[in-house]
C-alpha cells in the first residue's frame, strides 16, 4: 500500500473509527463485560523511583494523548506560520466566528446548568470543536462544497483547539509544582535546540534523544500538577518546522488508527444512568443541547456579524447559509469534549459520565444535522455548477 493510500491518513476512515470505537466502549460497559475491563482501566502502573502512578484510564488520557496534541501543535503552527490563519485578513472571520462559537455555548450552559449542585464548573466543555471528526463528516458530506467552506472550518477549529488548550492548561491546574514545570520548561527549551540541529544535520541519533528528551519534559509536566497534555502542545510548537512535518506525517496513522481511538473507548467506557429524564443531571442537558444549539447559533450569529465588517463592496468570505453549515459542524465536540468532561468533573462520577453521555448525545445530534445540512449545500452548489456548465 502507497502512503498516499492509506486510509488513517484520510478524514472519512478515521472519523467512522473514532465513532465506533465510543459506541463499542459504551456498548460494553453496559453489558456484563463492565466490570473486567473497568478493573483493567482501574488497575495502577507506576514508574519506580519517579512519582509516577497512574491507572490505565489516566495513563491514556494523560500519556497517549499527549502524542495527539503533539500532532495538533504542530498543525497549529503551521497554519499559524503559513497555512489558513498567518495573516489578519486570512483569520479575521473564523476569529469572529470561533469567538461566538466558544461563547454562545458557555451561555446556554449555565442557562441550563449554572446554578446546580456542582455542575457549574462544566462550562468549558461544550466549546470545542473536534477537526478530525468534523473534518470526516465535511469530506463524507461535502462533496461539491467550494474549498472556502473546508478552509473556514479548518480555522474554526484550531482557534478552538487554542482555545481548548488554555482551558486545560488555567482551568485545570492544580497544586502547581514550579520546580516540575521550569524542568519540563528547560526538556522543551532543549528539546527544540536539538530539532535545529537535526533540521541542519539530518542526525539519527539525536531525533532518538528528542525522542526522550520529549518523554521526560512529558514526566516533569505530569509531576506539576499542570495537565500532563500541555507538554505535548508545548514541544509541537517549540519543534522547528522540517522535523515538525516530518514528525507530524509519522506519528498520523497511529493517532488516528490507535491513539484517537482507544481513548474514545476508555472516555465513553460509562454506565448509562437506569433513572427518568428528569432525575437526568443538568450538565448532560446542557452539554446535549449547548453542542449542537450552542454552537450553531453562535458560529452563524458571529460569523454573520464578521461579513458585516468587511469592507464595502467586497464579496464575503464565505456566505451564510455555509456559515450555518460548519456551525453544525463545529458541535462535534467529541475527542477534546470528553477531555474537558473527564477534567471538569474528576471528582465526581456521576456527573462526569452523565457529562459525557452528553458529548456523545450532543456530538451525534450535531453530526446528524450537519450530514443533512451539508448535504443540501453540497447539492445546491452541484445543482448550481451543472446549470451554468
Amino acid at each position: 500500500m502507497r502512503i498516499s493510500d492509506n486510509p488513517l491518513r484520510g478524514q472519512q476512515f478515521p472519523a467512522a473509527l473514532l465513532l465506533v470505537a465510543a459506541g463499542l466502549g459504551l456498548l460494553l460497559a453496559n453489558l456484563p463485560t463492565h466490570d473486567a475491563i473497568a478493573e483493567v482501566l482501574h488497575a495502577h502502573i507506576a514508574i519506580p523511583g519517579t512519582g509516577l502512578d497512574l491507572t490505565v484510564h489516566e495513563w491514556v488520557a494523560d500519556g497517549l494523548l499527549a502524542v495527539f496534541f503533539l500532532v495538533v501543535a504542530i498543525e497549529l503552527r503551521h497554519e499559524l506560520t503559513h497555512g489558513e490563519l498567518d495573516s489578519p485578513r486570512k483569520a479575521v472571520q473564523p476569529a469572529i466566528a470561533a469567538t461566538g462559537g466558544v461563547i454562545v455555548p458557555i451561555a446556554v450552559y449555565l442557562l441550563i446548568a449554572g446554578s446546580g449542585d456542582g455542575t457549574a464548573v462544566g462550562w468549558p466543555i461544550p466549546t470545542a470543536t473536534d477537526i478530525a471528526f468534523a473534518l470526516g463528516v465535511l469530506a463524507m458530506f461535502g462533496k461539491g462544497l467550494p474549498t472556502a467552506v473546508r478552509v473556514f472550518l479548518l480555522a474554526l477549529a484550531i482557534l478552538d483547539d487554542i482555545i481548548g488548550i488554555i482551558f486545560i492548561a488555567v482551568l485545570f491546574a492544580h497544586d502547581v509544582n514550579w520546580l516540575m514545570f521550569g524542568l519540563a520548561v528547560a526538556c522543551v527549551a532543549v528539546f527544540a535546540v536539538l530539532s535545529r540541529i537535526v533540521a541542519r544535520n539530518g542526525s539519527s541519533g539525536l531525533a532518538v534523544l528528542m525522542g526522550v528528551i520529549g518523554v521526560i519534559a512529558w514526566g516533569f509536566m505530569a509531576l506539576s500538577g499542570i495537565h500532563a497534555t500541555i507538554a505535548g502542545v508545548m514541544l509541537g510548537l517549540a519543534m522547528s518546522p522540517a522535523p515538525a512535518e516530518k514528525t507530524r506525517h509519522g506519528l498520523e496513522p497511529t493517532v488516528n488508527g490507535v491513539i484517537l481511538p482507544v481513548f474514545a473507548f476508555v472516555a465513553a467506557f460509562v454506565v448509562i444512568p437506569q433513572v427518568s429524564p428528569a432525575e437526568l443531571s443538568p450538565a448532560f442537558w446542557a452539554i446535549l443541547i449547548a453542542l449542537p444549539v450552542g454552537k450553531i447559533i453562535g458560529i452563524g450569529l458571529f460569523g454573520w456579524l464578521s461579513m458585516q465588517l468587511r469592507p464595502k463592496g467586497t464579496e464575503p468570505a464565505l456566505r451564510l447559509p455555509d456559515i450555518l453549515a460548519a456551525g453544525t459542524l463545529g458541535g462535534i465536540g467529541f475527542t477534546v469534549s470528553l477531555l474537558l468532561a473527564n477534567l471538569a468533573f474528576a471528582d465526581d462520577a456521576g456527573i462526569r459520565d452523565q457529562a459525557i453521555l452528553g458529548v456523545l448525545g450532543g456530538s451525534l445530534i450535531a453530526l446528524l444535522l450537519s450530514a443533512v445540512i451539508v448535504s443540501a449545500r453540497a447539492r445546491a452548489y452541484r445543482t448550481l455548477a451543472a446549470a451554468t456548465e
